[in-house]
C-alpha cells in the first residue's frame, strides 16, 4: 500500500512538471519578439507579408529580384499622336496622322545580394500620313514608314535600406543610355519617321521606393539625367538635363488579379556642366491605369493605358501597353 502511494506521488510530480517542460522547449525554438507575440498578433503577421505582383509598367521596382535568378520582360506599345504641346502649354494640331510601335525586350539578372542588373533594348517603327503641307517631304511626300533598334540601356539597381514596418525599401540606380538608334543622315522623303534615336549618351542617377502600405502597394522614382552633345543634320546639339519623377501604386483585388495607378512625369532643365542648352524646354505628365494577373509564381502579365495629360514642347499621345513577365 505505501509503494502505491509512493508511485501515485512520484506520477502526480511528473504530471505537473512535464506541460511546462514541455512549453519551455517550444518557446525556445521562437525568437524574442515571437516569444512576447500573442499568438495573434503572430498570425497578423504574416498575414502583414507584402503579396507578389506584376509591378507598375512605367515606375520602376525598388527591390532586386533574387540572387542568380534571371527574368525576361517583353513589352509592346502602340503609340496614337492626338496633338502637340506648345511652349504656352496648349493643344494644337498634331499636323498629320502620327503612329508609333514600341516592342521592348527586358533582361534582369541577380548579380548578388540587393544588386541586380538589367539591360532594356527596343526596336520602335514609325508611321506619318497624310501629312499637312508643312511637314512634307521634297518630293510633296505626305506618308511613311520606318523601323528599327533604338537606344539601349543598361541598369544597376542596389538596394541601400531594407523595409520595415516604419521604413520603405530604397534602392540607388544608374542607367547609362547609349545612342544606338538612328538619329542622323535622315532622309527627308521619311518626312521625320526615322529618326528613333536620341543622339546623345545619357546618364542617369536616381532612387526607387517602394511600401506596402496595406492594402497597397506604393512606389516611386526619382532619377537626374544628363545628356551628353552630339551633331546631328542640324549641326552641333545641347541638350537639356531631365528630372523624371514617377509615382504608382498597387491595390491587390484577389491573389491573382492587382490593379495599379501610375502618374509620371518628365522635366526638362538647364545644364550642370557644358555648354547653355539650344532647344526649348519639354515637360510630360501622365496617367496609367492598369491591370495585372498573376498567372503562376513564375508567369504574370499587365496592360494598360498611357494618356498624356499636360505637356510643354512635346507630342501627346494615348498609348496601350501590354506586358509579360517570366522569372527562370
Amino acid at each position: 500500500m505505501k509503494t502505491h502511494r509512493c508511485l501515485f506521488v512520484v506520477v502526480l510530480v511528473l504530471a505537473l512538471i512535464c506541460p511546462p517542460m514541455a512549453r519551455s522547449a517550444e518557446m525556445a525554438g521562437l525568437s524574442s519578439e515571437e516569444r512576447e507575440a500573442p499568438e495573434g498578433r503572430q498570425e497578423e503577421a504574416q498575414e502583414e507579408e507584402c503579396p507578389a505582383t506584376f509591378g507598375p509598367l512605367i515606375t520602376d521596382t525598388a527591390i532586386p529580384t533574387d540572387t542568380g535568378r534571371f527574368v525576361i520582360q517583353p513589352t509592346i506599345g502602340f503609340t496614337a499622336v492626338t496633338n502637340n504641346f506648345t511652349d504656352s502649354w496648349r493643344r494644337v494640331s498634331a499636323g498629320g496622322s502620327f503612329y508609333s510601335y514600341e516592342m521592348s525586350l527586358k533582361l534582369t539578372y541577380g548579380l548578388f545580394k540587393n544588386m541586380e542588373v538589367y539591360t532594356v533594348i527596343p526596336y520602335i517603327h514609325n508611321w506619318a500620313s497624310s501629312v499637312d503641307e508643312e511637314g512634307q517631304g521634297p518630293g510633296g511626300e505626305r506618308s511613311s514608314n520606318f523601323g528599327g533598334l533604338g537606344d539601349i540601356s543598361l541598369t544597376f539597381k542596389y538596394r541601400i535600406v531594407e523595409e520595415s514596418e516604419t521604413l520603405p525599401t530604397i534602392s540607388a540606380v544608374f542607367t547609362p543610355t547609349f545612342p544606338s538608334g538612328h538619329f542622323r543622315n535622315l532622309n527627308p522623303r521619311r518626312i521625320g519617321t526615322d529618326a528613333i534615336g536620341g543622339g546623345g549618351y545619357v546618364l542617369t542617377p536616381g532612387f526607387n521606393i517602394s511600401k506596402y502600405i496595406k492594402p497597397f502597394i506604393v512606389y516611386g522614382n526619382l532619377y537626374y539625367s544628363f545628356v551628353t552633345d552630339f551633331t546631328d543634320d542640324d549641326g552641333p546639339q545641347y541638350p537639356r538635363d531631365f528630372v523624371t519623377a514617377n509615382f504608382a501604386v498597387e491595390y491587390p483585388f484577389t491573389a491573382q488579379w492587382v490593379g495599379c495607378l501610375e502618374l509620371t512625369s518628365a522635366w526638362d532643365g538647364g545644364r550642370l556642366f557644358g555648354q547653355s542648352p539650344n532647344s526649348p524646354p519639354a515637360m510630360l505628365l501622365s496617367i496609367a491605369p492598369e491591370i495585372e494577373y498573376m498567372a503562376t509564381d513564375k508567369l504574370s502579365f499587365s496592360l494598360g493605358l498611357n494618356v498624356d495629360l499636360v505637356g510643354r514642347n512635346t507630342a501627346a499621345g494615348v498609348t496601350p501597353i501590354l506586358s509579360m513577365v517570366y522569372a527562370f
